[in-house]
């Protein structure tokens, strides 16, 4: 019983922050996760020396980008398909995978690339080797987890879910980035 208490503590915190300052929260718990799990993937891809820049990138982009763009869809999903209409589940989860996913990939791997100091002209190239493979990866793999957070989660908690999805599909953006670049060099 008495490890669940800062448990609940901890939790109380983060729903009165989120009530109180739901942008400000969301893209703190972004950064977090961000940084997570860029660190996640580059302990499991091997590396010895951690690799400040990508941290920092990811990090970066989590704060600025990563909670507020999804906190923002979400509330323009919410009054542009309201619980009312009819198949508001799907027309919701198809204006985010067929509308949103694509134009948030594209952002995510030019902005990251960018926050890691590539130039501009480096950040296109990256973006043209990546951006296809990880859009159908997202529509293969997410599509269900999507369904689930936009049929289940509570509209508070969604950015929440997407990030913790996120953490994972970090780890997957960043070893395939990491392939690239080893492909690239041979």
């Amino acid at each position: 019983m008495s490890l669940s208490k800062p448990i609940i503590s901890v939790l109380s915190f983060y729903f009165g922050q989120l009530y109180e300052h739901p942008l400000r929260t969301k893209a703190v718990s972004c950064c977090m996760v961000a940084l997570a799990g860029n660190y996640a993937s580059q302990k499991i891809s091997g590396t010895k020396i951690l690799n400040i820049h990508t941290l920092a990138a990811y990090g970066t982009f989590g704060l600025l980008f990563g909670g507020s763009l999804p906190h923002f869809f979400y509330k323009f999903l919410e009054h542009a398909v309201p619980d009312e209409a009819s198949f508001a589940i799907a027309k919701r989860l198809i204006l985010e995978r067929l509308v949103y996913s694509p134009l948030y990939q594209a952002f995510s791997l030019y902005a990251l690339a960018r926050l890691e100091g590539k130039d501009h002209e480096t950040a296109v190239q990256q973006l043209k080797g990546l951006y296809w493979l990880v859009l159908t990866s997202s529509w293969k793999y997410l599509t269900i987890l999507q369904l689930l957070n936009l049929s289940v989660v509570p509209p508070m908690l969604r950015v929440l879910v997407v990030n913790l999805i996120g953490f994972f599909w970090i780890i997957y953006l960043a070893n395939k980035r990491r392939q690239q670049e080893l492909t690239k060099s041979k």
